[in-house]
């Protein structure tokens, strides 16, 4: 186990904030929560002012310190805010905790796929039966209290995420039943798109390229539209100063920014700011 203490980053708004689909609190209820990402497992609770995760120290700087971006200074973002700008700077204050991982692109590819016109409880589930009937069953290390109330590992089975092989072997057929309607023939192109040497040449160069670049590069490929792209490229290529615009931020813009996001005062970090007001916006009323 490591503990290591981290500013800015809270689990739970992360997983309330749509921008992941495999992090969920333990049905224990004891804190815990369980992270599936890039083939990799890891739990992690918050204790006192550190948070405890169930891997050793090298396993923490080598997978999981990149994956939720600790090398990045987030405090110094929430500091650029414009003071004027109340709605933004309530924004930060609620969302304070939220930080834009770095995740496997081709799942991203897919889970913002699924995200069209769909809710985050929606998108979930269905993320978890696809990684069940296409995945790879593996074992991880969990956390669990012992009968002295201190931490102790446990083993844990979970799925990776599917590789695109394995989608495009099933066909549309194999899709049905996991709640993916019309997006499954979406699913389904784009695991043919990125299967093989071929595939994995094209996700390489996706990965090289500029936010201009990449945004093209998706948005020529079947089911991805300018938000879809966007939401892949904040999410699966990092590039931060991406904005998507969903219909939450539509609502947004059009309520507390008639005359447009200031997106060159915050030139090439916007992304992070929708997040937070993305997040505000979804759930203010749930936690006040």
């Amino acid at each position: 186990m490591y503990r290591i203490s981290i500013e800015d980053m809270d689990l739970e708004q992360i997983a309330r904030s749509g921008q992941c689909f495999r992090i969920r609190k333990r049905e224990e209820n004891n804190g815990v929560w369980s992270i599936a990402a890039a083939g990799n497992y890891v739990e992690a609770v918050m204790e006192e002012d550190c948070f405890l995760f169930s891997c050793g120290e090298e396993e923490f700087l080598e997978i999981w310190s990149g994956y939720f971006d600790l090398q990045t200074d987030y405090s110094g973002y929430k500091k650029n805010v414009e003071p004027e700008d109340a709605y933004l700077r309530e924004a930060v204050k609620l969302g304070w905790g939220v930080r834009i991982l770095n995740q496997d692109l081709w799942e991203m590819i897919v889970t913002f796929l699924i995200s069209q016109n769909n809710n985050i409880t929606r998108i979930t589930g269905s993320v978890e039966a696809l990684c069940s009937r296409f995945g790879v069953k593996k074992t991880g290390t969990g956390l669990t209290v012992s009968g002295d109330g201190t931490w102790k590992e446990e083993e844990r089975s979970y799925y990776t995420f599917p590789e695109p092989e394995a989608i495009k072997e099933a066909g549309p057929l194999g899709l049905s039943g996991l709640g993916l309607g019309y997006r499954d023939k979406y699913i389904w192109s784009m695991a043919e798109k990125c299967s093989g040497e071929p595939g994995n040449v094209w996700l390489c160069d996706l990965k090289r390229q500029g936010y201009e670049k990449a945004h093209s590069m998706l948005t020529e490929q079947y089911g991805i539209g300018k938000k879809v792209a966007d939401c892949i490229c904040l999410f699966g290529l990092h590039h931060i100063g991406a904005f998507p615009v969903d219909t939450h931020v539509k609502q947004i813009l059009e309520q507390h920014y008639p005359q447009g996001f200031p997106l060159k005062k915050y030139q090439g970090y916007a992304g992070i700011l929708q997040q937070y007001m993305f997040y505000y916006k979804v759930n203010k009323l749930a936690l006040k």
